[in-house]
């Protein structure tokens, strides 16, 4: 059974959209079969894998709502071994309908458990809120990776999530397990930076990655040419950063890495 890890953060701008399509590419990179799921309404990673959200016409909002087979609405990208099951606008309004179902926070695990067998990891882009959506996320999941910037006010929220994660682990998944905080954004230059790894690291200790993720121009331009920045800039920096997170995750879970 692959292993299904959520990225969540309810506050914008910290890089999980660009850590999901990153980590899973790397992921496929190394030969893990990776599937991606975009649980944004936003749909950012599905556009920045190469696939015009405005074209999609059956979406993980469908599977959620109507019982849509996941495995009718898998798409390839340009990446060997990576596969996206994508997002639409009306992911928007699944929260509304599903308030009133049975096992409503379920949804997504029910709809996943059909196909996570077939891959190694399974990659959940959350919303950046803690609705109903990304609870199904993180009911699903095995774990969850934590983006967290290097910027002013890197904390703020994170106590909230975490007590989210909390109530989850209580009444809805009690296997969930944070997989890892990851700084995001670094600016070498910058000592406010420097204060916020030194920060995160005091508070979290183990619970952080060592790999950190770099500010780079090549990382933020990648997605507007529908690839991840692997294929786009494979040398850059924003794409060793992530490649390493890959082996890093690899090797946290015991997975064979490729020579």
């Amino acid at each position: 059974m692959g292993k299904v890890i959520a990225i969540a953060n309810q506050k914008g701008g910290v890089g999980k959209t660009t850590t999901a399509m990153n980590l899973a590419a790397s992921l496929a990179v190394l030969e893990f079969k990776t599937l991606v799921i975009d649980a944004d309404p936003q749909a950012n990673t599905t556009s920045g894998l190469g696939h015009d959200p405005k074209n999609i016409d059956t979406s993980i909002y469908e599977c959620m709502v109507d019982g849509i087979d996941i495995s009718t609405i898998i798409l390839k990208t340009e990446i060997e071994n990576l596969d996206l099951v994508p997002s639409h606008i009306d992911l928007v309004g699944a929260e509304v309908e599903m308030i009133n179902l049975d096992n409503r926070e379920e949804k997504m695990k029910g709809v996943i458990s059909d196909v996570r067998g077939n891959y190694d990891f399974v990659i959940i882009d959350c919303s950046p809120s803690l609705g109903l959506i990304t609870i199904n996320a993180l009911t699903a999941a095995d774990s969850v990776i934590i983006p967290v910037q290097c910027e002013y006010f890197a904390l703020e929220g994170l106590g909230k999530l975490l007590n989210t994660i909390k109530i989850i682990q209580t009444r809805l998944n009690p296997n969930l397990e944070i997989e890892g905080i990851l700084l995001t954004m670094y600016d070498v230059r910058l000592r406010l930076s420097n204060q916020v790894v030194d920060e995160v690291k005091m508070h979290f200790k183990n619970l952080v990655f060592e790999t950190i993720i770099p500010r780079n121009v090549r990382l933020s331009e990648s997605p507007s040419f529908g690839l991840p920045v692997i294929a786009f800039d494979a040398d850059g920096k924003g794409a060793v950063a992530y490649l390493n997170l890959a082996n890093e995750i690899a090797t946290k879970n015991g997975m064979e890495k490729v020579k």
